[in-house]
């Protein structure tokens, strides 16, 4: 089995920058990232780990065109062999831009995870400038996680500038209608969800109708609502909450704890996984 090096482990919860030269050092680059993914390591084993490399190499290929795709690959399979076999973790992988672009790995703790979410519903719609890459707008989403948890919630929905719902601030969104599986429409401003792929994939084995359409925020609190994200998997929506503080309890049944079950089990062994830029059919 393939075991982090020991050197390293007094580093785990800070920042490594890589380098083909020397792998990883402390440290990171200056300035704030360009492209960030990240994922949870539960006793060595990850969810879909293919499928972020896959999306971080796509996005460093869009804003940090100074890194060749060799690079980025050769530093991905680095990450791979750092990571911990034992213990819960939350890595992020970094991509930094400008006139010397660079690569960092932030090997963080996992924090504590919860089975529910509610939602805040902002006054404004969507403030992101780059919707499709995990990296530009964290400020502006740590501001929207902020504004939720001062108005009582735990997270913020996203919304067009139409009042079309796209998915929370640090999740995506997937919403029932019976037994059908509904997400937001294939042209809507959102960013490629791993955890969905995953969810979408259970679906259509368990013979699951899956339809993409556009739903408002006010259509979503008369529906079974869950958010999906690395970390948490699924959590039911339990409550919204609007932009004058109002709670609206949401609807909830009971058949998130099996897809959450059978999500779980779709968790590898990090060193058996697929290498990076495989299809999500060979997970």
């Amino acid at each position: 089995m393939t075991t982090a090096r020991p050197d390293l482990a007094p580093l785990t919860g800070r920042r490594l920058s890589w380098s083909r030269e020397t792998s990883f050092r402390p440290g990171g680059p200056a300035g704030p990232p360009a492209v960030v993914d990240s994922w949870l390591v539960a006793r060595g084993r990850v969810r879909g780990l293919a499928l972020h490399e896959q999306r971080f190499q796509l996005a460093c290929s869009r804003l940090v065109p100074g890194l060749p795709r060799s690079t980025v690959r050769r530093f991905l399979a680095d990450v791979r062999r750092e990571l911990p076999g034992e213990g819960r973790w939350f890595p992020r992988i970094e991509a930094y831009g400008g006139s010397s672009p660079g690569l960092a790995l932030w090997m963080r703790p996992a924090p504590g995870t919860g089975d529910t979410v509610s939602l805040w519903i902002p006054r404004r719609p969507d403030p992101r400038t780059r919707p499709g890459v995990k990296g530009p707008d964290l400020p502006a989403l740590a501001d929207l996680r902020a504004g939720a948890r001062a108005a009582g919630a735990d997270d913020a929905l996203l919304y067009a500038g139409d009042g079309t719902a796209l998915e929370a601030a640090h999740s995506s969104i997937v919403w029932w209608r019976r037994d059908t599986l509904c997400v937001p429409a294939p042209d809507l401003a959102v960013l490629p969800s791993i955890t969905r792929v995953l969810l979408e994939q259970l679906a259509w084995a368990w013979r699951f109708r899956i339809r993409s359409e556009r739903c408002s925020p006010d259509e979503l609190q008369r529906l079974e609502t869950w958010t999906l994200n690395a970390l948490h998997g699924i959590r039911p929506v339990r409550a919204w909450v609007d932009s004058h503080g109002r709670t609206v309890e949401a609807r909830v049944s009971g058949r998130a704890g099996e897809w959450r079950r059978a999500l779980h089990a779709r968790a590898l062994l990090s060193h058996a996984l697929p290498a990076g830029g495989k299809s999500a059919a060979a997970l």
